[in-house]
């Protein structure tokens, strides 16, 4: 015959390994977002980087500055 505590034990046991395989599984998934977010992150950073070169390189009306328009006056 079994004694009731061991198997009060084994229940709490089975319980906890349950519980922790939830906990790793959640654990993956939300460093998996936490991965996708980074590199939608990056992807951001990358296309702001590439806008405020575009807006630099063009005039204030939108067009795209002439290099002789940055020369000094007297030239």
């Amino acid at each position: 015959m079994e004694n009731p505590s061991h198997d009060l034990i084994a229940e709490r046991v089975t319980e906890l390994e349950i519980k922790a395989s939830y906990a790793e599984d959640l654990l993956d998934q939300l460093n998996m977002t936490i991965y996708r977010q980074q590199q939608q992150i990056d992807r951001l950073i990358l296309q702001v980087t590439q806008l405020k070169e575009q807006m630099q390189s063009t005039g204030p009306d939108g067009a795209p500055r002439n290099p002789r328009d940055e020369l000094p006056p007297h030239y």
